[in-house]
């Protein structure tokens, strides 16, 4: 059963991601060179290069709406965590060609002036083309929410910071990734619940009709971002506590992380 397609509120999100990438902009104009060279927890990146990868995200939405529009989108938010991983490599070499442009705070100022501008000329039906696939300006920015709560989070674990998240954001975020693993695995025999932000079924076999579900997954939004994109492993979650999984089907552990 495929899960029902999410409406968000253009607007809304638009506003998030506005201020999720000013909180990290402001955030990594006070980070020291010791901090800007200490190692981010994402394979060889540094955090200086973690925070180009953050400004390269608004300076290329800016770009692709620079870009004449495509005609038909090709691409749904909730499909695009499955497509990023061919790009991992063209996209860290952005981050470095982007770095070397400028200070981080000059590149940032850049970039934010670049988005607030692109976003104010397009309406949320604009289709983009994009190396990923062409999808709407709206569904785009949700996958932004991704980006940006999932690349604070990497800022405020490899720097001690605690840069805040927009609820918005956070929502969002969650939101869409919950509603891809009910795509990579529908069904109605697993219920995950993600208070309060989302609750999906997902894993296919007996689906319950009323009652509690035999099977229930049960986390916490940053813990569920953190396993979606493999920065935590199921059974370390588990363990720890961050993750309550009653029932014979409710490890999902073969089924995460969504995206690298």
């Amino acid at each position: 059963m495929a899960p029902k397609t999410r409406r968000y509120d253009h607007a809304r999100i638009q506003t998030a991601v506005t201020a999720q990438f000013g909180h990290v902009a402001r955030a990594v104009a006070g980070l020291t060179p010791d901090q800007l060279a200490r190692p981010s927890g994402l394979g060889e990146w540094s955090v200086a290069e973690l925070a180009a990868h953050v400004a390269w995200i608004a300076d290329s939405l800016a770009v692709g709406l620079a870009r004449p529009p495509a005609a038909v989108p090709e691409l749904t938010a909730v499909e695009w965590p499955f497509a990023t991983a061919s790009l991992a490599g063209k996209i860290s070499e952005a981050a470095r060609e982007t770095l070397t442009g400028a200070p981080l705070p000059e590149l940032y100022d850049r970039a934010a002036a670049a988005m607030a501008g692109a976003l104010a000329e397009n309406r949320g039906d604009r289709v983009l083309d994009l190396w990923i696939g062409d999808m709407t300006l709206a569904d785009f920015l949700v996958t932004r929410t991704v980006e940006l709560v999932v690349h604070t989070d990497d800022l405020n674990r490899a720097t001690g910071l605690d840069v805040p998240i927009e609820r918005q954001a956070l929502a969002a975020c969650t939101r869409l990734l919950a509603d891809a693993l009910a795509l990579k695995a529908p069904g109605g025999s697993v219920e995950v619940r993600i208070p309060p932000f989302a609750v999906v079924q997902c894993v296919a076999g007996p689906r319950h009709t009323r009652g509690t579900p035999p099977n229930v997954v049960e986390t916490d939004a940053l813990t569920w971002i953190r396993l979606a994109t493999g920065r935590t492993g199921w059974a370390e979650a588990v363990d720890g506590a961050r993750v309550r999984a009653s029932g014979e089907r409710a490890d999902l552990s073969a089924l995460l992380p969504l995206m690298g």
